[in-house]
């Protein structure tokens, strides 16, 4: 009889078997017989069609132009609006000049200082202090948040003082550091450290506290235990949380150093920002003194821009938190 010569391959409904002839072709005219929804054949092929779908897709990079348009004229336009009020409120004379100077009056004190050759001196004594400050809070800092994080006694009896020594003003720290080390570099740098290794410590056991345990038993599988499991597992893991503590760390260095330098005095420590900015005051010059401000600010929004951003973006993408188009 005939319908007994009917292989199984062409029975309505069945997928051609992958050893089949004209590689899985079906028996007329050689065209693959339609996918069965709900076939378990046919959902696996859809995944992996999907994740090669992924893998593959190319990455738009966004036109220079744009980007510009995103990132640079934004904060161009809002110093503009700061500018044009604060312009706007010295025309109105809501005050007298002598305590609130106009743009021009500030301008005029940073071409002072450039054409007296100390702009560059003063900014670079307190930006040496604060970047050498941070790095050693760092060396300082990680490991001793690693510690924290993985010995539970430890971190009973350390974690709410350092919980309460970064909720301290750094102020608080410059007269005892005068006292006990003098009016010297040494002060500075231990008001630095007071105020950015809280910080740094703690963020870095936030991001330890928020690593899936999988990784950590993973790790201990493949023998990454003790400091190579904390170098190669636990601290690419905790990254994200790490380097806002490293963010922090380095808003406190600056904040601490400040407030170092405007109470501390003494010719041996040079001419800082804070001490330009205390010695403006002094000679009631207010142009000077917000000339000050202002340079305080563009540092640490320089640092931030040209060192954490960059990192903080790159560590996202890599973990696909952020689309490369960005």
């Amino acid at each position: 009889m005939a319908s007994t010569d009917i292989l199984p391959d062409a029975l309505p409904g069945r997928l051609p078997r992958p050893g089949g002839p004209a590689g899985g072709a079906g028996r007329a005219g050689g065209t693959s017989a339609p996918a069965v929804p709900g076939d378990p054949a046919t959902d696996a092929a859809g995944v992996v069609a999907g994740f090669d779908a992924l893998e593959t897709a190319p990455a738009q990079r966004t036109p220079i132009g744009r980007r510009l348009r995103q990132r640079v004229l934004p904060p161009l336009l809002g110093v503009a609006l700061v500018l044009g009020l604060w312009q706007l409120a010295y025309g109105l004379h809501l005050t007298t000049p002598d305590k609130l100077p106009s743009p021009a009056d500030v301008w005029h004190s940073l071409t002072d200082l450039w054409d007296r050759g100390t702009l560059f001196s003063i900014i670079w004594t307190s930006v040496w202090r604060g970047v050498s400050g941070f790095l050693t809070a760092v060396l300082i800092g990680t490991p001793i948040g690693l510690l924290v994080a993985q010995v539970r006694p430890l971190r009973a009896a350390v974690g709410p003082v350092l919980s309460g020594l970064q909720s301290l003003p750094s102020v608080a720290w410059v007269p005892a550091a005068v006292i006990w080390l003098g009016i010297n570099n040494a002060a500075m740098y231990a008001v630095i450290l007071l105020g950015a290794v809280p910080s740094i410590t703690n963020g870095l056991i936030a991001g330890v506290d928020q690593v899936p345990p999988l990784l950590l038993r993973a790790g201990r599988t493949l023998g990454a235990t003790g400091a190579r499991g904390a170098r190669h597992v636990l601290l690419p893991a905790a990254l994200p949380g790490y380097l806002a503590g490293l963010k922090q760390g380095w808003a406190f260095s600056w904040r601490s150093l400040m407030a170092a330098e405007l109470i501390a005095s003494s010719p041996d420590l040079g001419l800082g920002l804070g001490r330009y900015l205390e010695n403006q005051r002094e000679f009631s010059d207010m142009a000077g003194v917000l000339l000050g401000i202002v340079l305080i600010l563009v540092v640490g929004v320089a640092i931030d821009l040209l060192v954490f951003t960059p990192l903080e973006r790159r560590v996202l993408r890599n973990r696909g938190l952020l689309a490369a188009s960005h």
